[in-house]
């Protein structure tokens, strides 16, 4: 159940009106780390966490949150278009609604949302469903949250320094230090959920017996970059701690040519006549599991 307050989590009341500000602070709701995607994000995560305690309580505390940041920023948007541009372009333009696109608004703000948000970035593109991550591995969610919130804090610390209004950037302090507060959040969860033994720092913790072990190690070296052996990435015990990593200094293709079969006739791809594929099913590597038909056909061809 979730319930309305009718008063915003911090002020958010501009100086003056700026629909070029207006846009471009649009980033932080509807860009794919803006606060929408962690709002949806943190909801799904809770929404499908199966340990019920402290990870599920954590996760819709911030996921309530940050519904409440989303708001504070709607509200934000819909203030600096208030009359804007009015006293600056519509000396030039006369309708200030004309001017108010002319000095830069989100022209969607003006005619989709009749001057106030939308749920887009700042380069209008409409905000996706698929930026979430709500996998139900609290670990690789953990991870994800990091980034998100990291992306959207160097967004908001970039568009802090895009404004000298008071009132915009007395918000964008305290949506500084939520993001903050947010990242060492996500960092102790990971520390507590290896603590807790529900997962390693590699996810899934299963199937180190069944993957390729001789590849789990070694740093392929294929830049023309000289250095990258200095970092602890390529020599020394791995972060989980059983691991011991590797430099390879020239690695070789293990596979065979990148030869795809040819198309099937009805789809009139271009092909060469004859040509069957390297290492297809039907080409000249063959494959283990070729049909009697086929093999006779190799044999005669």
């Amino acid at each position: 159940m979730f319930r309305h307050t009718k008063h915003l989590q911090f002020e958010a009341k501009p100086e003056k009106p700026d629909a070029l500000y207006a846009a471009k602070l649009q980033e932080l709701i509807g860009g794919a780390y803006g606060e929408m995607t962690v709002t949806m994000q943190y909801l799904f995560q809770g929404w499908n966490c199966r340990v019920e305690g402290k990870y599920k309580d954590m996760i819709l505390d911030v996921a309530t949150e940050e519904i409440g940041h989303v708001e504070m920023l709607a509200t934000m948007v819909a203030r600096l278009l208030e009359g804007a541009p009015d006293d600056v372009m519509a000396k030039a333009v006369k309708d200030p609604a004309v001017g108010a696109v002319v000095g830069g608004m989100n022209p969607q703000q003006a005619i989709v949302s009749g001057g106030g948000a939308v749920l887009a970035d700042s380069g209008a593109t409409p905000w996706n469903g698929k930026y979430i991550v709500a996998s139900g591995n609290l670990m690789a969610d953990f991870y994800a949250n990091v980034a998100a919130e990291a992306q959207g804090r160097l967004q908001t610390a970039r568009l802090y320094n895009m404004t000298d209004d008071p009132g915009v950037k007395a918000m964008l302090k305290f949506n500084l230090a939520r993001d903050t507060v947010h990242q060492n959040q996500w960092l102790a969860a990971i520390e507590q959920l290896k603590e807790d033994g529900l997962e390693g720092p590699i996810v899934p913790n299963a199937l180190f017996d069944e993957e390729n072990q001789e590849h789990s190690r070694t740093h392929w070296h294929l830049s023309d970059g000289t250095q990258a052996q200095d970092g602890p990435w390529a020599q020394g015990i791995a972060p989980d701690g059983v691991h011991q990593l590797e430099f390879l200094a020239d690695p070789a293709p293990l596979g065979g040519p990148a030869s795809a079969p040819p198309p099937p006739d009805h789809l009139y791809g271009t092909k060469a006549a004859g040509h069957r594929g390297e290492g297809s099913a039907k080409g000249p590597s063959g494959a283990p599991n070729k049909s009697m038909g086929d093999k006779i056909k190799d044999t005669f061809s």
